[in-house]
Order: C-alpha cells, then structure tokens, then sequence
C-alpha cells in the first residue's frame, strides 16, 4: 500500500472568489440534521461554521423540542423543529448540500431523517457522529449508502473520528490507530464513500482517490465540538462549489486542511493550544479562507 501523499488544497479556495453579482442563491442552501435532547450545541456549532464559512442559508433541522427556537446572538441560522415526515421536509425545502449526524441521537426520528437523507437524490452529503453509528449498527442503512453511492458516485463524504471508525468496521479505536492508512481503505471499500479519517493528521481517501494525509493539526483539537464544525465547514465549501467548480472531493480536502491550519494559526497567536475552542476556530476559518481568495 503506498503511504498518502500530503494534502494541498488551500490552493483551491480562490476558486470560491464572488463576483459582484452574485446572490445568496450561488452560495447554496445548507440543511443540517442533528440536535437531538441534550446535544443541540453539536448542531449549532456545525451550523455557525455553515453560516460563517458562507452558506447562501443554513437551515437547521433541530430534533430537541427546547431547541427548536430562534437563537438571538445568532439570528441568521434558520432553526425549526424536525418534521416527523423527514422525506417531505427534504422535498420541500430542496436544499443543495445535506449535512446529518451533529448530536442526531439515535431515536426513531433520527433514523427517519438519516434514511430519508440517503435516499434524497443528487446532492451532496456529509455524514458524521450519530449517523455513522447508526449506519455501524443498521446493515439496510449500509445498503442505502452503497446504493446511493451506486447511483450518485462522488456524492457522499463520510468524516469517523476513531471510536466511529471502529464502530463501522467492527473493531478497536486502539486497532484503527494502530494502522490508520490500512482502516481508511477498509472504510473506503465498506462504504464506496469519500472518508475522512480525523485524528493527528487527518487522512482522506475516496473510491476515485488516493489516500492524503493532512500535516496541519495540533492537540487544541481535541476537544468536543470540533468535529462538528469540519462538518458545517465542508457543508458550507461543498454548497458554494456547485456554483464555484469545486466538487465534493475537493471542498472536502478545503474543509479538511483550512480546519486544521486555523487551528494551527491560533496557536501560533498563543490562543490555546490548551482550551481552544471550535468557536474560535470557525472565526479564524472564515479569516484564513477571505485572505486565500
């Protein structure tokens, strides 16, 4: 197996440069599932990072009643209260990107709108936490992804941390460590999917790609709520792309390395590494992301 070669994909971003004209409807419509009780603040974070990294709209499909509510201090996010009819609301709202798992839980609406979202045609969609396990856990849901993948090729990115990974493959975090080049081909061939593996140095890989390692990074990250903000982010780059040349693979790589050079250019700003927060990163994305333009 050859070793990954080093991802470069800042380069990429000046393609998302606007011209004067253009409207919130060449940035796309971002759609965020997530925020079961107890976990709204996983899809608030991938939310804010959508909003700030330039989704046209970020729409929150929020599965906490108590949450499903206007924030004040963050009025832009469009939050409603999960439909029991996952596939109708999909329909209705036609968004451009899908982006499912940020605190998803794992209740029988979680696994309505995680199918619905499988089945929904075309569009781009990321898929993280809660919704990995609960593919990990339900082989017909597996057998959904394989089959849009099938159908849409390039068309579904998958981003396990360890625990996730494990989960996907049936074995250890401690064995997905321990080989982590090898884990993210088994998770490519299982899934037919775009993966990114997080972790120290981060690696991505799809059925059309090779395996790149990302060498930005630092131990900041690890910390909860980081996760969730890669997932708005690529959302957020993989909308704007469908107006701006840039597939799904390639917003992907954006998201994956812009994340962890903000984190990396906090640090050099002696903010964190210890207590770094993901909000904090987001800010530093959207300012590191307008000066590559």
């Amino acid at each position: 197996m050859n070793p990954p070669t080093e991802l470069r994909s800042l380069e990429l971003i000046s393609r998302l440069k606007r011209a004067p004209s253009e409207h919130k409807g060449n940035a796309g419509k971002v759609l965020l599932v997530g925020g079961a009780p107890g976990m709204a603040g996983a899809l608030l974070l991938a939310g804010s990072a959508a909003l700030h990294l330039g989704a046209g709209w970020t729409m929150l499909e929020m599965l906490d009643p108590t949450a499903a509510h206007a924030i004040p201090e963050q009025a832009e996010l469009m939050i409603r209260l999960a439909s029991f009819n996952a596939q109708e609301q999909l329909e209705t709202t036609a968004p451009d990107v899908i982006a499912i798992g940020p605190g998803l839980g794992f209740s029988v609406l979680a696994k309505d709108w995680l199918i619905a979202s499988l089945r929904y045609p075309k569009v781009p969609l990321v898929i993280d936490a809660d919704a990995l396990n609960l593919i990990a856990d339900n082989p017909e849901l597996l057998d959904l992804l394989k089959q849009r993948n099938q159908a849409f090729p390039g068309m579904t990115v998958l981003t396990p941390h360890p625990g996730e990974a494990a989960h996907l493959l049936n074995t250890s975090a401690a064995a997905i460590q321990a080989n982590r080049t090898e884990a993210l081909a088994d998770l490519k061939k299982l899934t037919n999917s775009i993966v990114v593996l997080k972790g120290q140095h981060t690696l991505i890989a799809s059925p059309l790609h090779p395996a790149e390692q990302c060498a930005q990074g630092n131990p900041g990250m690890a910390v909860g709520g980081m996760g969730d903000v890669l997932t708005g982010t690529i959302a957020a780059i993989a909308a704007q792309g469908l107006h701006h040349n840039l597939n799904l693979w390639e917003s992907t790589c954006i998201g994956v390395q812009l994340h962890a050079s903000a984190a990396d250019s906090l640090v050099a700003k002696q903010i964190g590494p210890i207590g770094l927060t993901p909000t904090e990163v987001i800010l530093e994305m959207r300012s590191l992301l307008n000066k590559l333009l």
